[in-house]
């Protein structure tokens, strides 16, 4: 199984990731599933969630169809717009697309929100701490940004400063989704003043270097299939 993934895999990694290639999808995939299941804390909590999932909880909420489920729809609606960027999804973009949104169905399907604020309290504080300990890990495997980050990126490219394009994108489904009745409290302050610096932290120190010659070809796979 190893060795008929591996050159799939190879096509959508860039080449100064090839270097312990598994080693990073296994990284990139715990740090997908461990932000599914931060953002699904921030859900739990009911205190107030990051804009994307305000405006994927407002769109839920109107439709009956989860929020995880938006999630990914709205990852893929996002990707289009990469077309006219003219930006190329890795194999980071496209596990997370459907790896996030796929642990939060899961997870809120099965957990019971809490009740007591405190318990509410301590429920977003672990959220926000996890997703940024998840975005120094998904993004440190450099195997290629999540849909939202790319369009951010891509727009940013065209002379436009990141700030403004980054604001504007997250005020602007942040508005969408508060209208259609997504929860914003002060959760979503904690988590906009919170995950610049988490990030800062945590995305430096989760990176994994390339390895000098990286970008040579990657040895195959041992016969008995292990992956490292």
């Amino acid at each position: 199984m190893v060795r008929f993934l591996t050159p799939m895999i190879r096509g959508l990694v860039p080449p100064t990731a090839l270097d312990r290639l598994w080693r990073r999808v296994m990284k990139l995939l715990a740090g997908l599933v461990l932000y599914g299941v931060s953002d699904s804390l921030l859900v739990l909590a009911h205190l107030g969630i990051d804009p994307w999932d305000v405006f994927q909880q407002g769109i839920a909420l109107h439709t009956g169809v989860p929020i995880g489920t938006w999630a990914i729809l709205v990852g893929i609606a996002v990707l289009f717009l990469w077309i006219p960027l003219r930006q190329r999804p890795g194999l980071g973009t496209l596990l997370n697309v459907l790896v996030v949104g796929g642990v939060m169905d899961l997870v809120l399907a099965n957990v019971t929100p809490p009740t007591a604020l405190p318990v509410r309290i301590t429920v977003l504080l672990l959220g926000v701490g996890l997703n940024g300990v998840a975005t120094g890990w998904y993004i440190g495997a450099g195997l290629g940004p999540g849909p939202r980050d790319g369009l951010m990126v891509g727009l940013a490219a065209r002379g436009l400063s990141i700030r403004l394009v980054r604001t504007s994108i997250e005020v602007t489904v942040l508005i969408v989704g508060w209208m259609l009745g997504g929860n914003v409290g002060w959760g979503t302050l904690l988590y906009a003043l919170s995950i610049g610096p988490l990030a800062q932290i945590f995305i430096p120190l989760f990176t994994m270097h390339p390895l000098k010659g990286a970008d040579s070809p990657i040895p195959a796979p041992p016969p008995s299939g292990q992956s490292e």
